[in-house]
């Protein structure tokens, strides 16, 4: 018997208006929840711009407190559209202490859990080291009303570890709030080896664990205020995969794009049975995984 759970995604154009930002999501939102969904996905650090392009200690000023006005926005919006949010919030959790966080509302406005993103990147025009404590809550999925989410946040995507200890823990749906792309520099087909291998990795995820994967990126060229670079443009390409890896949905990678999208969660059952990989994995021969690396 099918189990089918409507999923609405938005990849969405950032500008440096916070309210107009949140604003747009509510509208999105509240279209996706007309539409039937019951469970909608935001992109990484979706309220601002993508911050984290320069090193600047006045943009810890875009952190937010929990509770607070940010957390009370998504916790009314989930009570009013009765639907579960996952959204990504830049957490300031103590002065000087911060983090990269997910909170799930459930659809009576409720936290239902949050997740401190783990591995944090510092790459050129990703200087999220310089902002975030990495997260201390571990790879625990969260319950709500439509399922155990297995919430991650982008550079989490690339770690087959991370999302196989969600499954581990019960998570019925691996979810990315992702931040990604391009750096103006890149040749073509450097752009589309990046792109096509973080398509690749998380489809591998999917098929790996059996379950079905839901990654939601921005998209939009955005600048660097410093001028060092020529800014990033995020390539969009959000999907929906199924727990084989076949694609449910895939997005545009140029604008921005909402979309309810039908996962029948019923088949990770039937591909388990089929894929038995965590039947015949080999715990008893893993025990390198927990080193930096094997000389």
């Amino acid at each position: 018997m099918s189990n089918i759970l409507k999923v609405g995604i938005i990849q969405q154009a950032n500008t440096g208006d916070i309210d107009n930002n949140r604003n747009r999501l509510a509208e999105k939102m509240r279209r996706l929840a007309e539409n039937g969904a019951r469970l909608i996905v935001n992109q990484e650090l979706h309220d601002s711009l993508y911050f984290c392009q320069t090193e600047s200690t006045d943009l810890c000023g875009l952190a937010v407190g929990f509770p607070s006005k940010t957390t009370e926005f998504y916790s009314a919006l989930a009570r009013e559209l009765g639907v579960v949010i996952v959204t990504s919030l830049f957490e300031r959790r103590a002065p000087g202490l911060y983090h990269n966080t997910a909170v799930v509302f459930e659809a009576d406005g409720s936290i239902a859990g949050k997740y401190r993103k783990m591995h944090i990147p510092d790459d050129p025009a990703y200087y999220e080291k310089f902002y975030f404590t990495p997260g201390d809550l571990g790879f625990e999925p969260i319950d709500t009303s439509v399922g155990r989410l297995g919430v991650l946040v982008c550079w989490d995507q690339w770690y087959p570890e991370a999302a196989r200890l969600m499954a581990l823990r019960g998570a019925e749906m691996l979810i990315y709030p992702t931040a990604i792309g391009w750096e103006s520099s890149d040749a073509d087909d450097e752009k589309s080896r990046q792109r096509e291998a973080w398509i690749t990795v998380q489809r591998g995820h999917a098929i790996a664990n059996g379950l079905p994967l839901i990654a939601v990126n921005r998209v939009g060229h955005e600048d660097d205020p410093s001028n060092v670079t020529g800014g990033i443009q995020f390539w969009g390409s959000s999907f929906v995969a199924g727990p084989q890896g076949e694609f449910l949905f895939k997005a545009p990678d140029d604008k921005e794009c909402e979309a309810v999208v039908e996962i029948d969660l019923s088949r990770s059952e039937n591909v388990r049975r089929w894929w038995p990989f965590l039947r015949d994995r080999r715990i008893d021969a893993y025990g390198g995984l927990t080193s930096r690396f094997l000389d």
